[in-house]
């Protein structure tokens, strides 16, 4: 049993007497060697990147603003290694050199069709492009020919939206991206500390307020989700990936504007007996980790654009509002 509370202690987390010892333990020792064997990513340009010396953070939350459910808590130590990290998310730019490069096709042009806010379909077109609305969040709509060259259906272009952040990339998509750029996406843990720019337990980038004396810093919803966006920030949909200022880690749009997918798999309870050292996430699941929230959260309704948040979708899902970023290792 000694050995056994030592594992826990290592955790940072008291001994749970409650359940069965054994096999947390066993998931923390897995979870050490899925740390230790984490892929590496090297060769990718450093440009348009900032290195981070890592160290330890307190990652996660306690407050009374967590979520509970999506495992938001415990308040834990974590400790990385160095890496770099993309000053801002993958634009469309970027993206459309990759897929010249390499002719790739992404899961929503594969499939003539991905998901698209209710608002930003044309009223005229709504008919003949919506197949069908998701049940329960019928704001979101199955529309033909939405792709990342086309966010709003086969009439809609990034022509002039190359400094925004693509989207309607799958985490399938993503990774082929970093893959070809010689990177790799960010663990949760890397995600949150680079997002934290040097903070400790702060909610956003910049402190505890959303609007500190009166400015936004960030691309959210402002009105009645889902019926009235008063674009108070500037915008009613993606904006630049430099609209707004960077944290203290020089880090554009981490926060709003999209969801930012990682690398990790999503388990609401997994990390809570898991190594404290470069944590990479279980070692398999079903849907992926994605951070910071985008354009269409709103408190009443999603307030994920925390630092500490966290959601998930499968790695085949592609919308409106979810991109990504790269890193790289040291």
């Amino acid at each position: 049993m000694d050995s056994e509370f030592r594992l826990f202690a290592d955790a940072g987390v008291p001994h749970p007497c409650c359940v069965p010892g054994k096999q947390r333990a066993t998931q923390l020792l897995q979870s050490r060697k899925e740390s230790a064997a984490r892929k590496r990513a090297v060769r990718g340009s450093t440009q348009g990147m900032v290195k981070l010396d890592g160290g330890e953070f307190v990652m996660g939350t306690d407050g009374p603003e967590a979520i509970v459910q999506d495992g938001e808590g415990p308040a834990r130590r974590v400790t990385l290694e160095a890496f770099y990290i993309d000053l801002s998310p993958v634009t469309n730019r970027q993206f459309a050199e990759f897929t010249r490069a390499t002719q790739y096709v992404t899961e929503s042009e594969r499939l003539a069709w991905s998901f698209v806010f209710q608002g930003h379909i044309p009223s005229d077109q709504f008919a003949s492009l919506v197949e069908q609305t998701v049940p329960g969040i019928s704001w979101w709509c199955k529309v033909k020919g939405a792709d990342w060259r086309h966010p709003e259906g086969p009439d809609s272009s990034v022509e002039e939206r190359g400094s925004f952040p693509v989207v309607h990339v799958s985490w399938n998509d993503a990774a082929a991206y970093c893959r070809w750029a010689g990177k790799r996406l960010p663990t949760e843990a890397e995600w949150e500390y680079a997002a934290r720019g040097g903070l400790e337990q702060r909610q956003y980038p910049w402190g505890d307020e959303l609007v500190p004396e009166g400015k936004h810093r960030c691309n959210v919803w402002q009105g009645e989700f889902p019926v009235l966006d008063l674009a108070e920030d500037g915008y009613a949909g993606t904006s630049p990936v430099d609209a707004f200022a960077p944290n203290d880690h020089g880090i554009y749009s981490i926060t709003g504007n999209t969801w930012e997918w990682c690398a990790d798999w999503f388990d609401a309870n997994y990390h809570v007996m898991t190594t404290r050292n470069n944590p990479v996430g279980p070692g398999q699941g079903n849907a992926k980790v994605m951070k910071g929230g985008s354009y269409l959260c709103h408190a009443s309704y999603c307030n994920r654009y925390r630092v500490a948040a966290r959601t998930a979708n499968t790695p085949d899902s592609a919308t409106t509002n979810i991109g990504f970023r790269c890193v790289r290792d040291v």
